[in-house]
């Protein structure tokens, strides 16, 4: 039989034939693919022609079609539903490809085409989008290696093909601790859970076949579970098994991964001429080099810091006035805080949860992307990888933009946090392809029949990958390579960033924001007090995340350490980490930076992006409506639609006239002077 990831594929869109598609198909579609594409490459380096633009550059941008298209599937399963044999798939697969990318770029005769083509610019006649994608087509192969020769090109080759394979076994050991703990909770354990939380535990349990239910690593049921649980001994239990991930011992034990991973990095980045490897990574991204990322972060630490502390001693008095003696530990911070949120701002989760619902809030995200963009979802039917997984046509005045799919629940077989990719990206070489936009989740799954609640975090999650999903969908290039969100890391969370802001649009909160029993919208006084509490506990937020981004910067920003535990440690002791705050990412389970190297020295992305959204935003505010159509038109037309078809930086100026500073970020997070 012919295999169906080769054959034409007769479904909706184009979308993968998930429903023919058998694990034992991937490995035989990947050889045929890496085979055609290899015939590809050696017809672009011996073409007898002199290079143009096209039959060099173009060429090269549809090479791959065919392993992308197998490898957009496998992907997208093997991250949200895995198994045994897709994990072992990931693992003969990393080194196939990184061998496949060295070839690429070791191919003199390719290379001796491209720098042609560099070297006559300025004579080709090309449009300002071509003259971008041969500049980037240039530095990615001189940035992979393409100008070394001999010892260092071999040395390059096998330090890639090793943190190929470094990254996936990381990624498979933090599944495999995330999978395999669970604490049972029997009747005398539930004191102070509410129904939700208890309802989440027992759908947990029961996918784990425990007879009960059970409290999981999975952060929407963890995160409760220390908010609410009165259980002190629990809590760390708990909070201790889920600080331990990647860090237990044994096969799934990841520092030494993470060990060598920083050590291979140090040597790709010398032999390509930069003193470290935070100087390679960030010499493509917006802020540009080390100093710069640490200038912001500390900017940041401080004001978080300070408001951290001041917030750790109020909640220490109402610990010790349980009748716990001691400090505050972290297994505390989130209990005592939601106390303290109660005592404040009136509110606690269990009230918000039922006015949260996992389908109102999908349906507001699709709303705000109707009234900014003009686009329109209507539920799709067609073959998926999980029966979780719903789709939906985009449209805009009747024509097709995208599928979007959404994958909201959390599950064994799914890695942990959030993510949008696309299985499909745009392009328009061959035609108008539109892309297919996947945003994964990792929500608690109710119990049968009963809606699904999110927690206000859960719904801001929600809605920054919806935003990712809104640059790729929107996406409006002719080369693939730039498309969607092809763009800087310190960039690409800016349109995921702004989306959030409208979650807190009153408006949009007194429409979607609805009970999940009487249909009754949030009172406003409850809504009023939730968007009042926005920036409640802001200092612990910011410190745990800035903690994680400096250890980063620090892993890649000089020597590789020997042991990065201890160096973790050095960081932290030297900015004076509070006792009660742990980084939101240790390294054994800092998947972020150690699962591949996207945000290895570029975790601080987020922060970068959040300058730039705060201040986004306020473009929407200054006219007075946050649905302002010319605004939205102007901030499709120069960031949504442009991917990296422009320096990012041009394209922030373009939509705002300038690029912003620290203090908006500050401001919206509430640690600096209010106004």
């Amino acid at each position: 039989m012919t295999n169906p990831l080769l054959a034409t594929w007769d479904t909706p869109f184009g979308l993968p034939p998930f429903h023919l598609i058998s694990d034992s198909d991937f490995a035989p579609a990947v050889d045929a693919a890496l085979a055609l594409s290899r015939e590809n490459i050696a017809a672009i380096a011996g073409n007898a022609d002199a290079p143009t633009f096209d039959n060099t550059i173009t060429a090269l941008e549809t090479a791959d079609e065919l392993l992308g298209r197998v490898l957009g599937a496998f992907y997208a399963m093997a991250g949200a539903d895995s198994n045994a044999a897709r994990e072992e798939l990931q693992r003969a697969f990393a080194p196939l490809l990184s061998a496949y990318a060295s070839e690429v770029s070791e191919n003199k005769a390719l290379f001796a085409r491209v720098e042609q083509l560099w070297d006559q610019r300025d004579t080709l006649d090309l449009t300002d989008e071509q003259q971008r994608v041969l500049m980037l087509t240039r530095r990615g192969f001189v940035r992979a290696g393409a100008q070394l020769t001999g010892d260092d090109a071999l040395a390059l080759r096998d330090a890639k093909s090793r943190l190929s394979v470094l990254g996936t076994q990381f990624t498979q050991n933090l599944l495999a601790d995330e999978r395999s703990w669970f604490m049972p909770l029997g009747a005398d354990d539930l004191d102070g859970l509410p129904d939700f939380v208890i309802a989440t535990a027992k759908a947990a349990g029961a996918e784990k076949d425990a007879g009960g239910p059970v409290v999981t690593l999975s952060r929407s049921l963890i995160v409760p579970f220390l908010q609410f649980s009165d259980r002190r001994d629990l809590r760390q239990k708990a909070y201790e098994a889920w600080g331990a991930r990647g860090a237990n011992g044994g096969e799934t034990d990841n520092r030494a991964l993470a060990a060598e991973t920083l050590r291979l990095r140090e040597q790709r980045a010398k032999l390509l001429g930069y003193a470290n490897f935070a100087d390679f990574k960030l010499e493509t991204e917006m802020a540009g080099t080390p100093a710069a990322v640490n200038d912001l972060l500390m900017q940041v630490w401080e004001p978080a810091k300070a408001a951290a502390q001041t917030d750790a001693e109020v909640l220490t008095r109402m610990l010790h006035a349980d009748g716990w003696d001691g400090p505050l530990e972290p297994w505390d911070w989130r209990y005592y805080s939601e106390k303290r949120r109660k005592q404040l701002h009136d509110l606690d989760e269990a009230e918000l949860k039922p006015y949260l619902q996992l389908d109102r809030m999908i349906d507001a995200a699709f709303s705000c992307a109707t009234r900014l963009f003009g686009l329109a979802f209507a539920p799709l039917d067609g073959p998926t990888y999980h029966p979780d997984v719903r789709m939906w046509e985009v449209t805009r005045d009747g024509a097709h933009v995208a599928v979007f799919i959404g994958d909201y629940f959390a599950r064994g077989s799914k890695r942990s946090g959030a993510w949008c990719s696309a299985m499909r990206s745009q392009t328009k070489i061959g035609g108008d392809i539109r892309p297919h936009v996947v945003n994964v989740c990792n929500f608690a799954k109710p119990e049968e029949g009963k809606p699904a609640l999110l927690s206000y975090d859960d719904a801001r999650t929600l809605f920054h990958e919806f935003g990712h999903a809104l640059h790729q969908m929107l996406s409006d290039v002719t080369y693939e390579s730039i498309s969607g969100t092809s763009v800087a890391r310190d960039f690409v969370e800016l349109p995921s960033q702004l989306f959030e802001h409208w979650l807190e649009v009153p408006e949009v909160l007194a429409e979607f924001a609805t009970h999940a029993e009487t249909g009754a919208p949030m009172p406003q006084d409850l809504l009023d007090r939730m968007l009042g509490a926005a920036t409640y506990d802001m200092g612990f937020q910011t410190v745990e995340y800035v903690a994680s981004a400096l250890v980063d910067l620090a892993f890649h920003n000089g020597p590789a350490p020997a042991d990065p535990m201890q160096k973790q440690a050095e960081v932290l002791e030297q900015i004076g980490m509070p006792h009660a705050i742990r980084m939101r990412h240790a390294t054994p389970h800092f998947a972020h930076v150690f699962a591949g190297d996207g945000y290895s020295s570029g975790y601080y992305s987020y922060m970068w992006s959040e300058v730039m959204d705060a201040d986004a935003f306020d473009a929407f505010q200054e006219v007075g409506d946050p649905f302002d159509p010319q605004t939205a038109k102007r901030l499709e037309e120069t960031v949504l639609s442009s991917g990296g078809s422009v320096d990012a930086a041009d394209l922030y100026v373009a939509f705002r006239g300038r690029l912003p500073g620290v203090d908006a970020l500050l401001k919206g997070r509430g640690l600096g002077p209010q106004t």
